[in-house]
């Protein structure tokens, strides 16, 4: 396939459009001088991502990283530097002037990957006769073999919740204690 009959294509646009805002997002995710600039970044390059995904009509993936991802990993990062009381303005030891090695990093890491897979994939199809694995055999394995393991893991993360907010909660001296209380 050509280029000029790939980019004659309109949804090759949209990726091009969607793959440009992702990018960005990206290089100023490891680039932001602030941290909750960088994770609203992060959240830009996840949507963008599962944008990318409805293009392949992987909606099930898309929703998952919608879901899991931007709903509930970016909300409880942004939920831990809230209850961490953590600095969120500009700091001079996360000078991203002098550490622009993390973005050209990335970016050289996403050329080589990029490249294998082209190398790797070019000239075979994704399905070669044979059927895709639907979503309900996903889930049933999930929720039937896995489903203990996968419990295990809801209070491990609840359990490091609660320690999180636990460290992070100070105790108020007397004096602060009667101010709270005339107020």
């Amino acid at each position: 396939m050509s280029f000029e009959t790939w980019i004659a294509e309109p949804v090759n646009w949209v990726f091009l459009l969607i793959a440009l805002a992702v990018l960005v997002a990206g290089f100023r995710v490891v680039t932001a001088k602030n941290v909750v600039h960088a994770a609203l970044y992060l959240v830009a390059a996840l949507a963008g991502t599962a944008g990318l995904f409805l293009l392949l009509s992987a909606e099930f993936v898309a929703w998952v990283l919608v879901l899991v991802y931007i709903g509930a990993v970016i909300v409880l990062f942004l939920f831990g530097i809230m209850i961490t009381r953590a600095p969120t303005g500009l700091d001079e030891g996360l000078d991203a002037d002098k550490k622009l090695w993390p973005a050209l990093l990335s970016v050289s890491v996403f050329l080589v990957m990029a490249w294998t897979c082209i190398e790797a994939f070019a000239s075979n199809p994704v399905l070669t006769g044979g059927e895709a694995i639907s979503t309900e055999v996903v889930g049933e394995s999930l929720l039937g073999r896995f489903v203990i393991p996968f419990e295990v893991v809801s209070f491990v993360l609840l359990a490091a919740l609660i320690g999180g907010i636990t460290i992070a909660r100070r105790d108020l001296t007397p004096a602060e204690e009667e101010e709270r209380a005339a107020v």
